[in-house]
């Protein structure tokens, strides 16, 4: 499984930048981000807490030149992270052979030796959440966010509590309690009594009457039972229904399945 990366910046300044410098090629970092055509990273220069987790990017704090990359050193080299996330001039693409290539391996090295790639601090803030704890921690990040720079896309009323993000078109039935910390996607429909914290509901989901959802997240087009309680990171795989009065604890169910016992523990149902 790849790395899924979240940031918050504004991404539109970034080409002029790339333009106005006249860069090669540039790769993004957590607190830094490479400017050769590129990037885009978060936060001004804080301090990772794990740099050993990750791709570390040495660079000249002065003029932001890339010098060598680090893959999870073992002693600490710096706190600048590789995000994954790049914008390339096209002459980048040139570089690469038709094989399979790791760029940030074969490619980027070869142009930090020939001092045209470059690091570039951005404001915003930037997360790993390829896991699903670090995933609902960063929607709750990304709420956050949206409340300081853009409050009116959050959703407000009687039912809802803290920072919530509804799409548009999803239905929310009477006597619901939605947050903190929600996120409803396209086409849901929340029947009414439920009950959501801290948890994504993705594209098409029914949660049906008097359910309650915490801490988790629900796969595309799945089903969650009337009086079922799912808690604990559970996470539901696409086309996963879960019948009536069900309860799950941390269960992590494969896509197209239908639980019709209560997962007392946490474990994988495939």
């Amino acid at each position: 499984m790849g790395v899924w990366v979240m940031l918050m910046m504004g991404l539109k300044r970034v080409p002029e930048i790339a333009k106005e410098l006249g860069v090669y090629a540039c790769v993004s970092e957590n607190d830094v981000c490479l400017w050769g055509c590129v990037c885009v990273c978060v936060s001004f220069c804080v301090q990772v807490d794990e740099p050993s987790k990750y791709g570390v990017v040495v660079m000249d704090e002065t003029t932001g030149a890339v010098q060598r990359f680090v893959e999870k050193p073992q002693q600490f080299v710096g706190n600048k992270i590789n995000a994954g996330i790049y914008l390339l001039s096209p002459k980048t693409l040139d570089r690469i052979e038709l094989r399979p290539t790791s760029i940030e391996k074969e490619i980027f090295p070869k142009i930090a030796t020939e001092q045209e790639l470059f690091a570039m601090v951005l404001p915003g803030f930037w997360m790993d959440i390829g896991q699903p704890r670090d995933y609902n921690t960063g929607l709750r990040l990304y709420l956050q966010s949206l409340k300081q720079h853009a409050p009116a896309r959050l959703a407000s009323g009687s039912s809802i509590i803290g920072n919530v993000l509804v799409d548009e078109s999803a239905h929310i039935g009477d006597g619901c309690l939605i947050g903190p910390d929600v996120s409803i996607g396209q086409g849901c429909v929340i029947e009414a009594g439920v009950r959501l914290s801290q948890c994504t509901i993705m594209r098409g989901v029914r949660v049906k009457k008097h359910a309650c959802v915490a801490g988790s997240i629900i796969g595309w087009h799945s089903t969650i039972g009337q009086w079922a309680r799912i808690e604990n990171m559970t996470v539901l795989g696409e086309d996963v229904h879960v019948r009536d009065e069900v309860f799950s604890n941390g269960g992590v169910v494969l896509p197209h399945k239908e639980i019709k016992s209560s997962i007392l523990k946490p474990e994988i149902v495939m």
